[in-house]
């Protein structure tokens, strides 16, 4: 029979496995039970104190460990452990004497030469860091192969740090360290992403503990536009460190994305409770409150970004980006200050410069105004890439592609289900308001830009021989391929749904291109085409800051060919799908908007409600720029914008008159005195 464990050691192993289970209130009422009748125990504090901070309690930590200290001053292990506090709460010039004092007592601690070195670093202080993290690899040898192919990969050597790390592997194929540092070669530096996260989920099933695989592999899927993995691969990182910021605002990011606001709101909540001076997770959680409709209080966490870092030019701009907001005087005077920094980056100049576009539109001086958005407009140009010519190569290869015979000889042969209404056009003409109007229908579940189309498009002829790919490969696929892909669309687009509805919608103005794949393979859905004045559609996203993609929006003749390409792809699909199209121009919605409801629903085969009408009333997250304004009555001020501008746009004027001379006149005469509007 095994002989009883002491008591000291047994509540030690009892409050180990609550830690391990990760239940830290139960370890600490048993540390707590302990001391209370042996308070002189120091490993109960130090367990104590690692129990108080897995529930987030830091400064509760950093008390037990410096009593436990006073008890027990030559004990390594709590040096350690108050280093790894301070250095939790960003005191890092206090951590590095607490890291030091555990390597003399105890030069053999196998982690503290890392954390000593990553302190350093944090202090601004990297040739002494150097030496500690140096020291910490050279101990073990596959450890220095891999700090050898991170400074290689640092230095630019991608193809040799590669190497380096296949080598690792080849010597040792469970170095989970080895696969997620060559998952990010692969990611980041070769864009392989299928590679990288077979590398990351093999390296979570070797070590399921390995947090910072989890992190790698949530952020991988993010890039990936996979929000639903990336939520599953950050809640398992933060359930292995529940006291990591960066882990709860990268889940915040992932609940953000997948249009799960309410819990990405809660997830910004706990990241900015363990650190709450980061300008940037600041942002985020605004942007979430800014979605949910709590504008107050997305407005103050906005202004508590910039109180923390007045440089913060993401800041002032989404504080621009709430639309009927408007800055103050003594906030246009920071930004104008901060454009004449020299210290300024040039994103947060960008930044700034669309902001006081804004500020100066709201104060009417519109010369300003065009100053500020046409010069960030040139700056953001040369941070992104745009190829126009080859964008063009690829609307025509949809459009030969997607011909008449084409469609009309495969018609109905997709997957039947009816579920999906498609909301296409461009950016900043009014989809929006359409998803908005539609969401209202007791019928329709309003859902958010989903990816899954372009995913499906992208997959076909993906492992072809003779390298054909979409769009040129649907010519060879069979019916069933076609139902196929419905079905994965259908079973895809579940995940981002939270109601039982039998209708949902599918904005994404991009989609514009895939309105045939589309109906082949779900003959049954529906398809709305959001247009507006090109003037006002062009200068709208012209405007507009995105946050990624919509690289053509940054140079006025790039966007006046865009839209030329779009006109002539909706002509397109009207030619080969006839009555299958239904345009909804902004204009005739807002001035006649129970008629255009009507028409709306009548396409979607709905019967008429009004609730559609009063869609201003209707509750849900809207994560777009134009998040604001459909939360408000239908209004009039913002047709014809173009005009105050009107002295700037000589070349749309050129560029697009064939356009604009075959409008509806009601679209051609908005924001003229005496018009409808």
């Amino acid at each position: 029979m095994t002989a009883a464990l002491p008591e000291k050691d047994a509540t030690i192993q009892r409050a180990l496995e609550f830690i391990r289970r990760n239940r830290p209130l139960r370890a600490e009422e048993v540390c707590r039970d302990y001391l209370r009748d042996h308070p002189g125990s120091a490993d109960h504090m130090r367990l104590l104190s690692l129990a108080l901070v897995k529930q987030q309690r830091v400064r509760e930590a950093e008390e037990q460990l410096r009593f436990a200290l006073q008890i027990e001053p030559d004990f390594p292990q709590l040096h350690e452990d108050l280093g790894s506090v301070l250095a939790l709460q960003n005191r890092n010039d206090e951590a590095i004497p607490a890291f030091e004092r555990a390597m003399q007592l105890q030069p053999t601690l196998p982690a503290v030469e890392r954390k000593l070195g990553q302190a350093l670093l944090a202090a601004g202080r990297p040739d002494e860091a150097q030496k500690y993290l140096q020291d910490y690899a050279e101990k073990d040898p596959e450890r220095a192969e891999i700090f050898r192919s991170i400074d290689l990969r640092r230095s630019g050597k991608e193809d040799e740090a590669i190497e380096l790390f296949r080598e690792v592997l080849r010597k040792n194929p469970n170095s989970v360290n080895a696969m997620r540092h060559l998952a990010e070669c692969y990611w980041r530096g070769k864009q392989q992403h299928d590679d990288a996260e077979a590398l990351l989920r093999r390296a979570t099933t070797v070590a399921p503990d390995y947090t910072m695989a989890w992190q790698t592999l949530g952020r991988l899927m993010l890039d990936m536009n996979r929000y639903v993995e990336a939520i599953e691969a950050f809640e398992s990182a933060t359930r292995l460190e529940p006291d990591n910021a960066d882990l709860w605002s990268g889940l915040a990011n992932a609940y953000g994305r997948a249009m799960k606001s309410d819990k990405a709101a809660v997830a910004y909540e706990k990241s900015l409770a363990i650190r709450g001076d980061a300008p940037g997770v600041l942002a985020g959680y605004a942007w979430e409150l800014k979605t949910l409709g709590r504008q107050e209080e997305a407005l103050e966490a906005y202004r508590r970004s910039i109180r923390l870092n007045p440089k913060h030019g993401p800041a002032y701009w989404s504080m621009a980006n709430l639309k009927i907001f408007k800055f103050r005087d003594d906030e246009v005077d920071v930004m104008l200050h901060q454009l004449d920094s020299d210290e300024l980056a040039e994103v947060d100049n960008i930044h700034i410069r669309f902001a006081l576009g804004k500020a100066m539109e709201d104060r009417k001086d519109y010369d300003k105004a065009w100053h500020y958005y046409h010069t960030g407009n040139q700056r953001q140009r040369h941070t992104v890439n745009h190829e126009p010519l080859d964008f063009e190569k690829r609307m025509q290869a949809v459009r030969a592609t997607f011909d008449e015979e084409l469609m009309t000889s495969r018609a109905g042969v997709g997957f039947e289900a009816p579920d999906p209404i498609f909301i296409v056009g461009l950016p900043r003409s009014g989809s929006t308001l359409v998803e908005q109007i539609l969401a209202s229908h007791s019928q329709v579940e309003g859902t958010a830009e989903l990816p899954v189309l372009g995913r499906i498009a992208e997959s076909v002829g993906r492992y072809r021989n003779d390298d054909t790919r979409y769009p040129e490969a649907v010519r060879d696929l069979r019916d069933r391929d076609l139902r196929a892909y419905g079905q994965e669309y259908i079973e895809q687009s579940c995940r981002f749904r939270v109601t039982d509805r039998p209708f949902f919608t599918d904005k994404l103005p991009n989609n514009f291109p895939m309105v045939g794949f589309a109906r082949l393979i779900l003959p049954n859905a529906k398809i709305i085409n959001a247009r507006r004045h090109p003037f006002d559609s062009c200068l709208g996203a012209y405007k507009q800051l995105f946050g990624a993609g919509q690289n053509f929006t940054y140079d006025m003749l790039d966007l006046a060919h865009y839209y030329q390409q779009y006109d002539a792809m909706m002509r397109h699909w009207h030619a080969v799908l006839p009555g299958q199209v239904l345009d909804v121009h902004y204009e005739e919605t807002v001035t006649d908007l129970e008629g255009q409801v009507r028409r709306i629903l009548e396409h979607c085969g709905l019967a008429f409600e009004a609730s559609c009408i009063r869609f201003h009333e209707t509750e849900r997250a809207v994560n777009t720029a134009s998040s604001e304004q459909v939360r408000q009555p239908i209004y009039t001020s913002g047709l014809g914008k173009w005009r105050r501008y009107e002295e700037h746009l000589d070349l749309w004027k050129e560029q697009l008159a064939d356009i604009v001379s075959e409008l509806p006149e009601v679209v051609r005469n908005a924001g003229l005195p005496g018009s409808t509007s």
